[in-house]
């Protein structure tokens, strides 16, 4: 700490507020004339055409919809007296528009981010669609005068979602096709080479589509300020930041400070404001599961405060509610397989078909999950010989190939078979389908205290970390993802978790 606060004394005797001289980026795109042309384009207009394009591409997706219903007569035939005209479907098609534009506001299908893949945008905006085009069918319900075929309804929510995705891919496309020209490609300032630099350096070396081109870092350590790493140059110190401007077009500064350099963080920031430059600050570990802010104002002054939990409230009973109906059908659909897993287990070795073992839930609260018993009957007796092969970090306890999991056993861990039996524990309100794994009560004891934000929601049979790396992250990695999914939760998130864990779980990946 007192390094860090002699570093921001340094930075600020050598840092001047003087309005910085900065080399404009000029994007080389190599006598590409398309690409030239497209790098002359405003970016703030991009935002704007892209909805004018959906605007079309909405309306194109209902006349092909109502067309396929009325002319081609697909799948089922018109009845002569419930023929409508074109014009009659006008109101339809104004009401349709104006929905999907909202809810494509609100959920994200318009938000900016370069890491999102092509799969994630269509699957946002195919959520996106079937929830405007429910509301319009309800909206429909309560007060059309007309009757509207349910079929253009389908149409409609089918066709735009392809029409859409389609024109995401011809984006994508047209967006990589750029970036190999030099265009759409942010030039990259590093502000700090320490451990959340380097995995920054990793993360750019590792996905150039991305769009980012790291120019160097500067570091007040002596060692690292002096020594390129790989292809990324050493700029030297952070006084040297108004100099790098003079002579290297920088678009973007990347600030990976400690958070004792506060004072140093605000410098970097007001002089980035002058210079014109985008600046982006990477949270350390604590301050990442701060990832939603509220902010309010006093007379001016913004009072910025930690946002709690989503799942509260109304949000709770909507994802209980979710919980029960899907997970009933669930039960109903996986009744015939469990009966031969119960039958397996009974047949390979002696000892119960059913494992129950002490978890903490939320808040805290303590409770009986259960599984397919997987193991050996004195499989916890054992749990002191192997301490010395755990593989996992924190308080979990982890072995590769663990030698107290029995034939059947081994099959039912491989797929996660053995966790079916925890739809009881969802129906009985002690968990939810998506959520945080709950831990046993040993466990929780070495939690540090950021640890126990996770214990604030309902443990899941499934959760982000399990889908986003499962065995192969660190326990604080785990946690992290944990907390962001109690901050950010939403109907629409446990959707995706729950399509994604489909996969993992026929593949196997990451259980053992």
């Amino acid at each position: 700490m007192n390094r860090a606060k002699t570093a921001d004394r340094a930075v600020e005797s050598n840092m001047t507020v003087e309005p910085l001289k900065r080399i404009q980026t000029r994007p080389q795109t190599g006598g590409n004339r398309f690409a030239a042309w497209i790098s002359r384009v405003d970016p703030r207009w991009w935002p704007y055409l892209l909805r004018a394009s959906d605007l079309l591409l909405i309306v194109l997706a209902f006349v092909l919809a109502y067309w396929v219903r009325y002319r081609l007569q697909w799948f089922r035939a018109v009845d002569p007296a419930f023929q409508t005209d074109f014009v009659t479907y006008i109101p339809f098609c104004a009401a349709l528009v104006a929905i999907l534009f909202v809810v494509f506001h609100y959920s994200g299908v318009y938000r900016q981010r370069r890491d999102r893949t092509w799969l994630e945008e269509v699957y946002t905006i195919a959520s996106a669609t079937t929830m405007g085009v429910v509301t319009l069918i309800i909206l429909n319900l309560i007060f059309g005068q007309l009757s509207y075929s349910r079929l253009i309804f389908l149409y409609t929510a089918v066709l735009v979602t392809l029409l859409l995705g389609v024109s995401r891919a011809v984006i994508y496309t047209l967006r990589r096709y750029l970036r190999r020209q030099g265009v759409l490609v942010d030039r990259v300032l590093l502000i700090g080479a320490g451990e959340v630099g380097r995995m920054i350096m990793r993360n750019i070396a590792a996905r150039p589509g991305l769009g980012y081109q790291l120019i160097g870092f500067l570091d007040d350590n002596p060692v690292k300020n002096s020594t390129d790493i790989g292809r990324f140059k050493a700029l030297g110190p952070l006084e040297n930041f108004a100099k790098v401007l003079e002579q290297e077009p920088v678009d973007l500064a990347i600030i990976c400070l400690p958070w004792q350099s506060h004072r140093t963080v605000a410098r970097l920031l007001h002089q980035c404001d002058l210079a014109g430059i985008k600046a982006q600050i990477v949270p350390d570990l604590f301050q990442l599961t701060k990832n939603q802010m509220q902010v309010e104002e006093l007379n001016g002054i913004p009072l910025i405060s930690t946002r709690d939990v989503s799942i509260a409230g109304w949000n709770l009973v909507f994802k209980r509610v979710f919980d029960v109906t899907l997970a009933s059908l669930i039960a109903l659909v996986a009744a015939p397989l469990g009966l031969l897993i119960a039958l397996a287990i009974r047949l390979d070795s002696p000892g119960p078909v059913l494992y129950a073992q002490t978890r903490v839930g939320r808040n805290g609260k303590e409770f009986q999950i259960f599984k397919f018993r997987s193991m050996v009957v004195d499989a916890d007796a054992r749990r002191a010989e192997l301490a010395a092969q755990n593989q996992a970090t924190g308080p979990l306890f982890k072995v590769h190939d663990d030698p107290r999991r029995t034939r059947v056993g081994r099959i039912l861990r491989r797929f996660s078979l053995d966790e079916l039996p925890q739809l009881i524990n969802v129906l009985r309100g002690e968990m939810s389908l998506v959520g945080p794994r709950p831990n046993r009560p040993e466990e929780v004891a070495q939690y540090q205290d950021w640890h126990k934000k996770r214990l604030s929601v309902s443990p899941g049979m499934t959760g982000l970390w399990q889908v986003s790396g499962r065995s192969d992250l660190t326990f604080d990695e785990m946690v992290l993802l944990d907390i962001y999914y109690a901050e950010n939760w939403s109907i629409g998130l446990d959707l995706s978790i729950l399509l994604m864990t489909i996969p993992k779980v026929l593949l196997g990946q990451g259980a053992y």
